[in-house]
């Protein structure tokens, strides 16, 4: 049977984004539930990713939820993938990088070859983020994001509803995308929903354990995020947008 994903035309995209664009997450999600048969949740466990586990899990709860184990994640997000897998009773599909291509790109070039160059680090990302994720939505019609247009400036002018042209022109969607922090933490917080402990610790954005540090009150949320690179978009490059390569 041909895909949903394959009708799914920009102008169709445009149009319902624009409908959307005023409507509650769980309006969004329950839009989403309803239109796309193989729809993906790809969370990384930070605040965001379990707000949405825990919208999805009250309208349906066999949608396909994936993660990336990048090899180097700190033992808090180990703790809390399985805190939500026990509260939730949820399957979580975990992908991980290539092995073969793990080791060369240590062979060749160490261990913390990200400290060394930007390109350096984009290829670690690629490897461990970038390919398991492509395999992850492989197959999917839409995929859904803990993205928030007040995270860093490349995304503020992300839609709820948009084409990934990075995996196929599959439908990506993010509920949250007018949210702030304050109020991811607000439903955290009123629907006792699990969390990564590192947040109560100065990291509001989390990644791996070597690229990820806290942040001090006055400084940018995503500072800590591969915090020796300074002037550029602290991405990792798993996501696009406007067409531009975050």
């Amino acid at each position: 049977m041909e895909s949903i994903r394959t009708k799914m035309e920009e102008t169709e995209v445009t149009k319902i984004a624009a409908e959307l664009e005023t409507k509650a997450p769980e309006a969004v999600l329950e839009w989403a539930v309803n239109r796309f048969p193989k729809l993906v949740l790809s969370s990384s466990f930070g605040l965001e990713d379990v707000v949405l586990i825990d919208m999805i899990s009250r309208i349906k709860t066999d949608v396909k939820i994936v993660t990336l184990d990048t090899g180097r994640l700190p033992q808090e997000t180990y703790d809390v993938m399985d805190a939500v897998r026990e509260k939730y009773d949820l399957d979580i599909e975990v992908y991980f990088p290539d092995t073969t291509s793990v080791e060369k790109m240590v062979r060749d070039n160490g261990l913390n070859l990200f400290y060394k160059s930007v390109d350096f680090r984009k290829l670690c990302c690629g490897i461990r983020k970038v390919e398991p994720l492509r395999r992850a939505l492989s197959g999917s019609d839409a995929w859904i994001t803990g993205l928030r247009r007040d995270q860093v400036q490349s995304r503020t002018g992300i839609n709820k509803v948009e084409l990934d042209a990075d995996h196929g022109d599959i439908v990506k969607i993010n509920p949250l995308a007018d949210w702030n922090s304050e109020k991811v933490k607000g439903y955290v917080d009123a629907h006792q929903v699990p969390y990564n402990k590192l947040h109560d610790q100065g990291y509001p954005s989390l990644g791996c354990a070597p690229c990820t540090r806290a942040v001090k009150p006055e400084e940018d949320p995503r500072a800590g995020r591969w915090w020796w690179e300074l002037g550029i978009d602290k991405e990792c490059g798993i996501h696009s947008v406007a067409g531009k390569k975050d």
